[in-house]
């Protein structure tokens, strides 16, 4: 019996044989793993059916949300000169055709125009 005279053996109380059982420190263990699992394969659901996004260090840039299509354009344009799929006057038309003067207007954030 404890010293404060509260708690301790009575009716429904089982010790277990004077302890807890082998398997109670792992239970907490297995607890906070399954919380995880849990956590993980909420964030993987959310992020497969396009609820979420990647965080904004993962695509670079401190922009929230997916590129413009804008840029994805630009950056398109600008790899295949740069593998030399396309001759630098084709690239400037079509630079052009996107209203776009290379070197300027790098990195737009979340699709707004950039202020030069």
């Amino acid at each position: 019996m404890n010293p404060h005279g509260w708690g301790g053996p009575g009716p429904g109380f089982h010790t277990w044989g004077g302890g807890v059982p082998f398997f109670a420190p792992f239970l907490g263990v297995v607890m906070f793993l399954l919380t995880l699992l849990l956590i993980g394969a909420v964030l993987f659901f959310l992020a497969r059916k396009g609820k979420i996004g990647p965080p904004p260090w993962a695509a670079g840039g401190n922009r929230i949300g997916p590129l413009s299509p804008e840029f994805e354009a630009r950056k398109l344009l600008a790899t295949r000169f740069a593998n030399g799929e396309i001759a630098s006057d084709e690239f400037l038309e079509r630079a052009a055709a996107l209203n776009w003067t290379p070197g300027v207007d790098h990195h737009p954030q979340n699709g707004k125009k950039s202020k030069s």
